[in-house]
């Protein structure tokens, strides 16, 4: 009788549905740096891949469930900062981390304001963020609202300066096309308006301004002066 052949089976090279979902993002992604979100459609991704169409969905059940994870792809390259850091450390920390991710991924960052936190890896973000509200002191009912003003702030911009609306060019061109409208607060600021900003600078200060505003709730709640929701749908 022949002998049986030894060793171990051939091991499955097929990336497992994890690594192909993964795969298939990171696709989705390289698309949109090169392209434009635009560009990210379900027959672009698999052709990136390198598979049909119809294979992606077992994976990807939609465009929309695709949009949701490249949200999520692209917060989890934000860090995650050291829970035991002050919490004024950790928001600017993950702020930072955030323009930093911009400036990598310019096309995908607007998509941040059109989709949910629904993939693990964004929703690991936005409970550091809540956690470090937390430990400011900010009452439970104010955590999700101030989340939302200071990560909006955070975001726009960032989105502005790398979508180009802080431009870099003379403010003195843009300027001299308003001759003849009358612009009374523009006339009283011009000097201030034709100084050179520096965008790092404005962004620390932007983060300060926001600390401040952060110790100020939760002064509020500590003083008891805030101690209900407030009535969102007035009276």
């Amino acid at each position: 009788m022949p002998e049986k052949s030894g060793g171990s089976p051939p091991e499955n090279t097929e990336p497992d549905k994890t690594d192909r979902r993964q795969q298939i993002l990171d696709a989705a992604l390289a698309i949109a740096d090169e392209r434009g979100l635009d560009a990210v459609t379900m027959r672009a991704v698999a052709a990136r891949v390198g598979v049909t169409a119809m294979a992606l969905y077992p994976h990807v059940r939609s465009k929309e469930d695709l949009l949701d994870g490249l949200v999520g792809r692209l917060l989890s390259e934000l860090t995650l900062p050291d829970p035991g850091k002050p919490w004024q450390d950790r928001l600017r920390e993950q702020a930072r981390s955030a323009r930093e991710t911009a400036r990598r991924h310019p096309a995908v960052m607007p998509l941040l304001f059109a989709r949910p936190a629904v993939t693990p890896d964004a929703v690991r973000v936005v409970d550091a963020f809540y956690q470090a509200l937390l430990d400011a002191g900010v009452p439970d009912h104010e955590v999700p609202r101030v989340e939302r003003l200071v990560s909006t702030m955070v975001l726009g911009y960032i989105v502005s300066e790398t979508s180009g609306r802080f431009a870099a060019g003379d403010p003195r061109e843009r300027r001299a096309l308003l001759t003849g409208v009358d612009l009374p607060a523009h006339r009283r600021l011009l000097t201030h308006l034709e100084t050179r900003t520096s965008w790092e600078a404005e962004f620390e200060a932007a983060l300060d301004d926001m600390r401040e505003l952060i110790e100020t709730i939760a002064s509020r709640a500590a003083t008891g002066s805030d101690t209900a929701p407030p009535d969102r749908l007035g009276s």
